[in-house]
Formats: structure tokens, C-alpha cells, sequence
């Protein structure tokens, strides 16, 4: 894959972020076909807020055609307003659980959009929240005050209704952890202790710690690269949280993570920051690793965010499941072990649906939650 036709839009991220050497007044004269390109990358990544904040900081002439700039705007302001949405739930929802006796932390989105340069760019989704006391206590406590929106068969969280029209996973466990699960157990056991240092942060909600962050965010990253695809979004999290971060912070990390099973993702993020938004030697988590990392990117560009702009949709079912399967057993050179339990993992949840898929006559094997 040819990256330098993405340098146009990674130099507006840096813009944005105000990465260093990131000068607005460097960027070039773009055609409006160009523009539209960025803009539509911008969208797979669920990167249009932030990459606004980089046009608005362009000088007049060197910005989209206006038609384009209107409705990229109107989605900015949109985002900006339900971050704001966001922000009111988690405060509430730490005051319900709060009430209730529980601990609790706002996990990812919420909690790392107040990092940004411009809190309310980044493009929100769901308020992810970890909750105190297990898997039994959290769904007991739902069900009694009527919240229980669904079930779902994962196993570190469920749903919650919300009033308001938010999506609310409530977490019981800190972390879904890697495909490993020697790996997962200690760094599991680790988040534990970390997910009791969460503050109430100026937003109104709880916040996990730095340290907690740092580690579950990149075995989130890991497990979604390695079960189907992550996007730049939770790539561009990384690098506000690691300049975020202290190196007491950073040391910590660095000193745990072959015992967590994170070195070899930690080594081809590190490549990707370096190169794509110029993260400082004095950052970095460990040493890039060109390899891996020029694998983590291309997978990014090309699935966009969570990998679902990947593959043709068009494809026959069983042409569809056997180039899954090549693609997953493929992992083996960026992490065999990893790739050998995440094959455990696909084999272990097709068993258990089973008798699922003979009860709701459902064969495809596309069908893998119910």
C-alpha cells in the first residue's frame, strides 16, 4: 500500500493535535477532489470532528471548496453538541451509581475526549462504565431499578437503558483483555488495582487513572486489531493519552508489558505515532517496530474504523467465512500465540452457538452473536 497518499490527511491530524512541526501555514493547495478525499477518509475513521478543528485552523485560502466546508461544519457542530450529551449521562450515571453504594469509572471515549486540544471534537459514540462488585451484582442491581436493557453474551459488560437516548455499557470487569489468557489474567489482575485510583474529573463523571489507561487501551487496540480490525480513532486516543502522561507513568507500563502480552502491538504503535503524528522518542513505550507497524497502518487505511469498511459484503457466505479464517490465521507472524488463542477464542463461541443456530435455523456462518 502506498501511505504517502494519506501524508495530506495525516498533516491536518497533526494540525488539529498540534503535534509538533505540524505548521498550518505548510500545508498545501489541495484540488476539491482532494479534499473530498481526505474528507471521506476522515469519515471511515470516525475522525470528522477532529479533522475539522485542522481545517479551521488553515488560513482562508487553503481551505475546502464551501460547500463542502458547510457540511463538514454542520457535522463538527453536531459532534461537539452530543459530546456535551455525553458528558451530562456520565455525570448522571456516576451519581446513580455513586447512590447506590457502587464504584465507578468512565472508561475510553468520554474519559479521553476531555484530553483532546478540543474536548468536544472527537467523534463520541457509547459512554462505556466500569461498575464495582461483579458480574452477578452490576446485572442484579440493573434488573432490580428496571435499567436492564439486554443481556448480551460478552463477557465484561452489559446494557443499560438511558432516558436520554445514550447507548450505556456498564462494565463489570475492567477490561476484556487479549485473546491470552495467561497474558489476560495478569493484566487483568493489574487493572484491578489501577481502576481504584478513578477521580472525579471537572466534567462531572469519574475517570479512570493514566496508568489504567494506558494498559487497557492498548490491550483494547491489540484485541481489536487481532479479532477483525481497530481504527485510527483509538490510534489518535493513544497519542493524547500517552502526551498526557507522566514517565513514572510510562516507566510502569513499559516494565510490564511482556508480562501482559502487549510488547509486540506496544512496538508497532510506537512505528505508527512516530511516523504518522510525530510522537517524541521520550514518549514512546518501548522501541517501533517497522514490521508490525507498517501492518497495524495498513489495516487501519484499509478496514477504516473497527475494520468495517473491510472486505466486499457482496461475497457469498462461505467465500466470506474461509477469507476471515485465512486472514486471522495469518496474525501468526505478527503474534503466534496471540493468533493461536484468538483461534481458540472463534472455535469455542461457534461450539457454543450450536444449538442456537439449529434453534433459530440460522447456518450462515456469518452469524456469530445472537
Amino acid at each position: 500500500m502506498d501511505f504517502s497518499r494519506y501524508d495530506n490527511f495525516f498533516l491536518l491530524l497533526r494540525i488539529a493535535l498540534g503535534c509538533p512541526g505540524a505548521s498550518a501555514g505548510a500545508f498545501p493547495r489541495l484540488s476539491a477532489e482532494e479534499w473530498e478525499r481526505i474528507y471521506n477518509e476522515a469519515d471511515r475513521q470516525t475522525l470528522l470532528g477532529l479533522a475539522f478543528d485542522g481545517v479551521m485552523k488553515l488560513p482562508q485560502e487553503l481551505r475546502p471548496p464551501m460547500e463542502l466546508m458547510f457540511q463538514w461544519a454542520s457535522e463538527a457542530e453536531s459532534f461537539s453538541g452530543l459530546n456535551k450529551i455525553l458528558n451530562e449521562e456520565a455525570a448522571k450515571l456516576t451519581e446513580f451509581f455513586k447512590g447506590h453504594g457502587r464504584s465507578c469509572a468512565v472508561l475510553k471515549g468520554q474519559a479521553n475526549a476531555r484530553l483532546y486540544p478540543n474536548p468536544l471534537c472527537r467523534q463520541p459514540g457509547d459512554i462505556d462504565i466500569w461498575v464495582s462488585g461483579g458480574k452477578k451484582s452490576v446485572v442484579g442491581l440493573l434488573r432490580e431499578t428496571d435499567l436492564l436493557n439486554q443481556m448480551t453474551k460478552a463477557t465484561h459488560h452489559t446494557h443499560m437503558k438511558n432516558d436520554g437516548g445514550v447507548d450505556v455499557e456498564v462494565h463489570f470487569r475492567t477490561s476484556s483483555g487479549n485473546y491470552n489468557p495467561f497474558t489476560t489474567r495478569r493484566l487483568l489482575k493489574y487493572l484491578d488495582k489501577k481502576i481504584l485510583n478513578s477521580v472525579e474529573v471537572p466534567e462531572g463523571f469519574c475517570a479512570h487513572s493514566t496508568k489504567f489507561a494506558l494498559a487497557m487501551q492498548l490491550s483494547h487496540i491489540y484485541r481489536h486489531f487481532i479479532g477483525g480490525g481497530v481504527g485510527l480513532r483509538q490510534v489518535v486516543d493513544y497519542y493524547v493519552l500517552l502526551k498526557h502522561s507522566s514517565e513514572s507513568e510510562r516507566r510502569e507500563l513499559m516494565a510490564n508489558l511482556n508480562r501482559f502480552g502487549l510488547r509486540k502491538i506496544a512496538g508497532a504503535l510506537m512505528w505508527l505515532l512516530r511516523e504518522s503524528f510525530g510522537l517524541d522518542d521520550g514518549f514512546m513505550l518501548c522501541k517501533p517496530d517497522e514490521f508490525r507497524g507498517r501492518w497495524l497502518l495498513r489495516e487501519i487505511l484499509k478496514g477504516g474504523n473497527f475494520g468495517r469498511h473491510a472486505g466486499d459484503g457482496r461475497l457469498k457466505w462461505l467465500f466470506w467465512w474461509f477469507g476471515k479464517r485465512k486472514k486471522s490465521l495469518s496474525y501468526w507472524r505478527f503474534d503466534l500465540a496471540e493468533t493461536f488463542w484468538a483461534e481458540v477464542n472463534y472455535w469455542k463461541i461457534f461450539v457454543e452457538n450450536t444449538s442456537t443456530r439449529i434453534r433459530l435455523r440460522k447456518i450462515s456462518l456469518r452469524d456469530e452473536k445472537f
